[in-house]
């Protein structure tokens, strides 16, 4: 029996759809972690600490001398330069590292990508002692001010004007914190989408393409709806698979999910980040794959292992997944409607993973997620319409 080594972080909701997906494919899982997962994993656990990827790479390698291991495989952007040393360290196939850490930072994805075919925005590292006006002069307005190392949008805000520029600086310094460098980036237009794919001997495979038919135009960018199969002109869609296949390349990835986001404007495709992961939260839960319906938790785990994605062709039917708005800032009251989100027609699941008494954080602060809806359609407008009424019917409730 093959083993492997998933990497996920103590906030993920995913361990349970790992352990899943291992069961069923006969493959033996450890799960690293710096805590325990909500389930019950008995030795194959291992605790580590991603903020100090050499040390927990070593621990993980120091765990396949003693029971042999196949592969390790990162579920989240926090164990991905964790994974690529320890699979370096074990003689395993994997992303290079210096590949793995430019995918957590995003000055260095862009550097590395500046010269290759990759169609992306101008950018520029804000120094500590760099002047607004250089930033406008080599950027442009309307800009992006972000962290380099963090996801979900968290620490994203629009400028449109040299007045604003400091004080959003000064705000995004903040989120990011003392260890967080900051990026200044154009601000794309045009429709954003989501590549969702699996990298095999540094060639993409690309499982689907998400539609995201609320793309912000800021000045912060939270995610609510994902749809797929896209909607773009298929001219469009041909343009993104390219330019996400010239960025698997450009980046030097091998093998291993990745999650890839652009803006599409008249045909012409531009790269916002990729990601060594797969989607985010529980949206995973929207994708299923073969005439058995194989998970992508199942398929990211074969594809470790070197195993080709036999199953790898998208359901021919249109799925969608909510991210539930944050409204504000608070403490978790309740949310009302759940009952009558549930039996809407075409939602297929709905997941919390916040409950009463959690604190809530709203962009571009926060960067967790209320939960999760679902949805199952003959097309992608029914999906989009059965995901919006349930956003209608949710009422998210706070105190404080």
């Amino acid at each position: 029996m093959s083993r492997v080594v998933v990497i996920l972080p103590t906030s993920t909701y995913r361990a349970s759809d790992f352990v899943a997906a291992a069961t069923a494919s006969g493959i033996d899982l450890v799960v690293a972690s710096e805590a325990p997962p909500p389930i019950e994993m008995g030795d194959r656990y291992l605790r580590i600490d991603c903020t100090d990827p050499v040390t927990a790479a070593e621990e993980i390698a120091a765990l396949g001398d003693r029971i042999g291991i196949d592969a390790v495989v990162a579920a989240d952007d926090s164990g991905v330069v964790t994974a690529a040393r320890a699979n370096a360290l074990l003689g395993l196939v994997g992303n290079p590292t210096d590949t793995a850490e430019a995918t957590r930072d995003k000055l260095a994805m862009r550097r590395r990508l500046a010269s290759s075919e990759v169609d992306q925005p101008r950018f520029l590292a804000i120094d500590p002692d760099v002047e607004p006006l250089a930033i406008a002069e080599q950027v442009g307005f309307p800009m992006v001010i972000k962290p380099t190392n963090r996801s979900a949008s968290q620490g994203v805000i629009r400028v449109d004007q040299l007045e604003d520029l400091l004080a959003t600086i000064d705000r995004v310094r903040q989120i990011a914190g003392d260890a967080g460098s900051l990026l200044a980036e154009e601000y794309l237009s045009g429709t954003e989408v989501a590549v969702e794919g699996l990298v095999s001997n540094g060639e993409l495979n690309v499982l689907a393409v998400f539609d995201k038919p609320d793309t912000s135009t800021g000045p912060y960018f939270p995610e609510t709806i994902f749809v797929t199969p896209s909607r773009l002109a298929e001219t469009d869609l041909i343009e993104v698979e390219r330019m996400a296949g010239a960025a698997v390349r450009g980046l030097g990835l091998t093998r291993g999910p990745v999650h890839i986001e652009m803006r599409v404007d008249h045909g012409r495709a531009r790269l916002i980040e990729v990601a060594a992961r797969s989607i985010g939260g529980l949206c995973s839960r929207s994708l299923n794959f073969g005439l058995m319906g194989t998970t992508l938790e199942t398929l990211i785990l074969t594809n470790a292992l070197g195993i080709g994605p036999r199953q790898s062709s998208r359901q021919p039917v249109a799925t969608g997944v909510l991210m539930i708005p944050t409204p504000d800032s608070g403490v978790l009251a309740r949310v009302r409607g759940e009952a009558e989100a549930r039996h809407l027609p075409g939602i297929t699941g709905l997941d919390f993973t916040m409950v009463p008494g959690d604190r809530v954080v709203a962009p571009p602060e926060g960067d967790r997620y209320l939960g999760f809806v679902y949805a199952r359609g003959d097309s992608p407008e029914q999906v989009e319409s059965a995901l919006r009424k349930a956003m209608d019917v949710l009422e998210v409730q706070l105190e404080g």
